[in-house]
């Protein structure tokens, strides 16, 4: 009897995002009978445990991520952190190497993640960011997207999160002048299920979702929090996005606060909810395209990958998008309501690019 593929599946820490991406790529290789082990700590593990409760996590140092309170220092905050960051890359290349003695993984599946790639051991990158927007320019972009592609290369293989040609809402991102020689579109990765029945939309019932992280996570909820009035015309339902924490001590009345949700019970809340009020976080978007759903688009102040993505998708009329500095709670609702969204999205059959590409490279496991 042949043994089950051992995989090793590490999402990044930067928001929970990627954590939450990778939830119907775990339901597929279970699926497929793997034995799999998540590389996690903090809140992503939190999540990814909420969702898969006998699931094995070993633990891995993130990358911890702050952003600046404001937009115009930004780009700095994080460039300040740019050595932390290729330090947090060495040592995940000595962890990998590490508990690849005692573990003898066949495949490691790692989200954004560069350090994940050693000697003897097949990988996977996984990305929906191609092209990274600086916000200094396209030569600078250039330059960024040759070198992002050198390391890209080093991997396997290297699957694009994004359809490849029709219904893409990643733009220029996952869609640059060049791509890497080894890169594979796998389509649209969604935690929610597209196929299970839909409860019926409740007017005027607004789903808020914070993500990201701090301390501009708690910026936005302070914002929304702050605007929520008595005499509202919308019922609102906040996810706070920060699993281990509490919830806020002082609410406006008649608000529903968790402080995360697994994605069967978002998907209850998504499927009645008239609008969605979140950044513009690639993965949420993803959400969105398969719950169908209308949304309030607030990118995180300075960052521009989810500044291009409020603008790309404003730009083609499906959403209304606006900065937080000058949130206007009811008025913007109102806005967003009149936009399509992802009313009429038509993404394929979910998943199937993403389990061909893992029939594939399980195939290949099979022949050694």
């Amino acid at each position: 009897m042949n043994q089950p593929f051992k995989i090793l599946l590490a999402p990044l820490d930067w928001g929970l995002g990627h954590a939450t991406r990778c939830i119907p790529i775990i339901r597929y290789l279970l699926e497929k009978q793997c034995e799999v082990t998540v590389a996690a700590e903090g809140a992503a593990a939190l999540l990814l445990r909420s969702n898969f409760p006998e699931l094995s996590i070993v633990p891995i140092e993130g990358y911890k991520i702050r952003y600046s309170r404001s937009a115009g220092t930004f780009a700095f905050k994080i460039l300040m952190q740019v050595p932390k960051i290729f330090k947090a890359i060495q040592n995940e290349k000595k962890w990998l190497a590490k508990v690849q003695q005692q573990y003898k993984f066949d495949l490691v599946i790692s989200d954004n993640r560069y350090g994940l790639k050693i000697e003897g051991l097949p990988s996977v990158i996984m990305t929906h960011q191609l092209q990274i927007k600086s916000g200094a320019g396209a030569v600078i972009d250039g330059l960024l997207l040759n070198l992002h592609c050198q390391i890209l290369e080093q991997f396997d293989q290297c699957w694009v999160v994004d359809h490849q040609h029709e219904n893409s809402i990643g733009g220029e991102l996952s869609h640059p002048q060049k791509i890497p020689s080894n890169a594979r579109y796998i389509g649209l990765l969604s935690q929610l299920d597209a196929d299970i029945t839909r409860s019926t939309v409740k007017e005027g019932k607004v789903l808020v979702l914070l993500s990201g992280p701090e301390p501009q996570r708690g910026l936005l909820e302070y914002e929304i929090l702050s605007r929520i009035t008595s005499n509202s015309l919308y019922r609102y339902t906040v996810v706070g996005g920060n699993p281990g924490e509490s919830v806020p001590d002082v609410l406006p009345l008649g608000i529903d606060y968790y402080t995360h949700l697994n994605a069967f019970q978002l998907q209850e809340l998504m499927h009645s909810a008239d609008l969605v009020i979140c950044r513009s976080g690639y993965s949420t978007l993803m959400d969105l395209v398969v719950m169908e759903k209308k949304a309030l688009l607030i990118p995180t102040p300075g960052q521009s990958e989810q500044e291009y993505l409020a603008a790309n998708l404003s730009k083609q009329g499906l959403f209304f998008s606006t900065k937080q500095a000058s949130l206007d709670l009811e008025s913007d609702i109102s806005e967003a309501l009149k936009r399509p969204g992802f009313a009429e999205a038509s993404g394929g059959l979910q998943h199937q690019k993403m389990k061909e590409a893992v029939d594939e490279i399980l195939g290949k496991l099979q022949k050694f």
